[in-house]
This record gives C-alpha cells, sequence and structure tokens, in this order.
C-alpha cells in the first residue's frame, strides 16, 4: 500500500467505510510512514471539528472578516481589516436611538431630550461635569449610557458605564501572562480557549496548568479544545493522575478522533492497569478504527480482546 492510496482511504476510516483488511493494512502503513501519519492527524482535527453539533451564535462581523482574510491571502498575506472602533458621535447616537425607542414609555419632556444631547456634548468635548482623568480619546473606550438627570437650571448629570480595551504582552513564562492564559481557557468563545489552550501546553510543567489541561480535556465542550489539551498532555502520558483522568475520557467522550488520541497516549506507557479499560472499550466502541486500535494494544499487551 502506498501513500497515495493511503490519502485516499484515511478519510473512510472516521465513517467506517474500510473492510477490516483495508484497516489493517492502513494501520500497518502509519506505524511505518510520518508522512501519513501526520496527514492522518491533520485529518483526525478535521474530523472532530466537524464532529461539533452545538452552534455557537456567530458576531454580526464574521462575515466581513472571513471576507478581509480571504483577500489577505489572495493578495498573498495582506494584513487583515480592522473595523475601526466607534467614535462618541457613534456612540451617542446608539445611545440617543435607544432612548427614543421607547420614548412613549416616559413622561419627560422633550425638552429633555435636548438638555441630554448639550449635556452629553458638553461633558465629553469641554469636561463640565466630568473630572479630565475619566476623559479618554474617542476609540479607546466604550459607553454606554444608563441614567440621564436634567434640573430647573438646564444642566443634566448622565450616567455612563466605560469598557477599556487594554493590550498586554510577555511570555508564557510570565505569571502575570500565564494567570490570564488560564482565564482564557475558560472564556465562552471555542477559538479563544483553543488559543490559550495550546498556548498553556508550553507550561505544563506547572502543576496549575497541567490540571487546566485534564479540566480541558475532561470537560470541555469542544473538540478541538480537548484535541490541543491532549497534545499538551502527552510528555506526561506516564503520570498516574493524567492516565486516570485519560481513562475517565476513553469511556465518556463521544467523539471518535478523542478517543483514538486517548488510546495512544495510554498505549505509549505499557500499564496492565489499562487491559480493563481498553476491553471495556471494545465491547461498545461503534467506531471501527478506534476499536481496531483498541484491539492492536490490548494484543500488544498479550490481553484477551473480550472482558471476563
Amino acid at each position: 500500500m502506498n501513500c497515495d492510496s493511503v490519502v485516499k482511504l484515511i478519510p473512510l476510516c472516521f465513517y467506517g467505510e474500510l473492510m477490516p483488511e483495508e484497516e489493517d493494512r492502513l494501520e500497518e502503513h502509519l506505524l511505518s510512514c510520518a508522512a501519513c501519519t501526520r496527514e492522518m492527524e491533520r485529518q483526525r482535527a478535521m474530523a472532530a471539528a466537524l464532529d461539533q453539533r452545538c452552534h455557537a451564535e456567530l458576531p454580526p462581523t464574521l462575515l466581513d472578516a472571513c471576507r478581509a482574510d480571504l483577500l489577505a491571502a489572495i493578495q498573498g498575506g495582506a494584513p487583515r481589516y480592522q473595523k475601526p472602533a466607534k467614535g462618541p458621535w457613534a456612540l451617542f447616537l446608539e445611545a440617543l436611538a435607544a432612548t427614543l425607542s421607547g420614548f412613549h414609555r416616559y413622561r419627560t419632556p422633550v425638552g429633555a431630550v435636548a438638555l441630554v444631547a448639550v449635556g452629553f456634548f458638553a461633558a465629553r468635548f469641554t469636561g463640565a461635569g466630568l473630572p479630565a482623568s475619566s476623559l479618554s480619546p474617542a476609540g479607546e473606550a466604550f459607553s454606554t449610557v444608563r441614567s440621564v438627570e436634567a434640573d430647573s437650571s438646564g444642566r443634566v448629570r448622565i450616567a455612563l458605564d466605560e469598557t477599556r480595551r487594554r493590550v498586554v504582552s510577555g511570555p508564557t513564562g510570565d505569571p502575570g501572562i500565564q494567570r490570564l492564559l488560564l482565564d482564557a481557557a475558560r472564556e465562552d468563545n471555542p477559538a479563544v480557549r483553543v488559543e490559550s489552550v495550546g498556548l498553556l501546553t508550553s507550561r505544563r510543567d506547572s502543576e496549575e496548568v497541567r490540571d487546566a489541561l485534564l479540566n480541558a480535556v475532561a470537560h470541555d465542550s469542544n473538540a478541538g479544545v480537548r484535541l490541543k489539551a491532549l497534545d499538551g498532555l502527552k510528555p506526561l502520558a506516564g503520570d498516574t493522575q493524567v492516565r486516570k483522568t485519560l481513562a475517565q475520557v476513553l469511556l465518556l467522550d463521544d467523539n471518535p478522533a478523542v478517543r483514538m488520541q486517548v488510546v495512544d497516549l495510554l498505549v505509549s506507557h505499557r500499564d496492565d492497569s489499562m487491559v480493563g479499560v481498553l476491553q471495556n472499550l471494545v465491547q461498545k466502541e461503534d467506531n471501527n478504527y478506534v476499536r481496531l486500535k483498541c484491539e492492536k494494544a490490548l494484543k500488544d499487551m498479550n490481553a484477551s480482546i473480550g472482558t471476563f
């Protein structure tokens, strides 16, 4: 079996479309061919991504971002277009529109709306009513108006929340950077989690990072994050706690790509206590490739495929 035929058969493995003898020949080829093994790992990650059944709510700017990325790729790596941050005028118009949309529910005179506009611009551009330290250049802060009060003298008091965006940088070994990466590994955005877990793998010697990787493998809802965490745990495959967690993941994870990688990690260190785990998996496994991998591991350990 040559590399060209193996590449064509790899996608069929993930869907159980190969005959047992074809799967045996494929497995033998992968054990001796590093290039095809890498291709298998690449398609395994892609299969894990396609296997996801949860549909996250997409941001409204995703289409623009994808078009910008495509244009950048066509132009040979041109920098990605970044949508400019909203300035104070755009923010004010949005706040005013939100206020007017429910205007019929309020008894505030129409004149108060004009006072709001005057007061807002006075506070924004002259600093009246706000300390100078609270003002920031346009684009550095995002403001949301929470309440407006007008008095008889014509002055307006506006309460607003400002969210500032700050960029920090540093090596992954920096305690502050590591803390932010650990927090990011629990963010709602799976893309942020994948990137953060990938960076944390370089600090796997830290007990806190190791625990974060184990938590991602066992509990993260995104298979891509789980696969990234498994990559980081490869050098720790002989650790008792790591093997205990991997054994649980092997029996509970619903993604075949994850299960295949867990089997690889478990059999990389001979451990007779894993025989029962592999036997249980063989009996219930519905993916041919995972089942054959478990059967081969049991044979290598001179163990029976069935349970007793």
